[in-house]
């Protein structure tokens, strides 16, 4: 009789490396997560995207974030354009200048950030906020996870800025500013405010938040009377601006990369 075991054993590895095929092809993740990690935007803007109906999944438009799809097998398109899979990953510090929008384009037409790192091919998009007229440290990134571990509320990265104010807010004022202070939006978080300098009309004051509250120190130092006249951002967790020249940017090091944590 014929030993068939070597026949056997071919097909068994046959339907086992089927079976693996497609068990990956059918892979699923939530768009808003690919269309991050394919470097095209971070998930809170990849969100909005869908929303805005310019997503579409195998020629049919998705309006719902947290749809799921099988990257392998499904078809996604950005505003008619394909959305290729993951990209070299790209992570940036940047000095931004004031008068730059923090955003890929401006429906207005001001200069944003983008114009600042014309020179890299990859399509990367800022993490988070600075106000056009806030100077100082901005993450660029095409690393969704990267930019969710920085943006999510929950993980409370700390956020160092330097703020010359106008006038002299006196003790009281700055107790109230470090236990939280009433704005439009609630009541802000707990904050180390220090004041590092005193001249004729203004003071300078270091500021650390983990909040991300749009134009948040701006408004906090409004609401006690002593608007801001000047805000940089000197530092995000322990990340430091240092002396990179204003409106120049350079790579971070794998170990401040890695200093932000793994995502969860």
């Amino acid at each position: 009789m014929p030993d068939l075991r070597g026949g056997v054993q071919v097909i068994l590895l046959f339907f086992t490396v089927r079976v693996y095929f497609f068990r990956d092809s059918d892979r699923k993740m939530r768009l808003e997560k690919f269309l991050s990690e394919s470097g095209l935007a971070s998930r809170r803007d990849a969100k909005r995207y869908i929303f805005d109906g310019r997503v579409a999944v195998n020629g049919e438009r998705v309006l719902i974030p947290g749809t799921h799809i099988a990257p392998r097998r499904d078809a996604v398109t950005f505003d008619g354009e394909p959305v290729r899979g993951q990209p070299r990953q790209i992570h940036l510090m940047l000095n931004k200048p004031a008068g730059y929008v923090t955003t890929v384009r401006d429906e207005r037409g001001r200069p944003t950030v983008m114009a600042l790192v014309g020179d890299i091919s990859e399509r990367i998009y800022p993490v988070g906020r600075l106000d056009l007229d806030t100077e100082g440290l901005l993450l660029m990134t095409n690393d969704g996870n990267f930019a969710h571990r920085i943006l999510h509320p929950s993980h409370e990265i700390q956020k160092t800025y330097i703020a010359w104010v106008e006038g002299h807010p006196n003790r009281q004022t700055v107790q109230r500013l470090r236990e939280g202070i009433e704005i439009e939006d609630g009541i802000t978080a707990a904050a180390q405010v220090d004041q590092i300098e005193r001249r004729e009309g203004e003071s300078q004051f270091r500021v650390v938040i983990h909040e991300g509250r749009k134009r948040q120190i701006r408004r906090m130092f409004h609401a006690v009377g002593h608007d801001v006249l000047h805000l940089k951002r000197i530092g995000i967790g322990s990340l430091s601006l240092g002396r990179l020249p204003i409106g120049k940017y350079r790579p971070l090091t794998p170990t401040e990369i890695e200093s932000f944590g793994r995502s969860v």
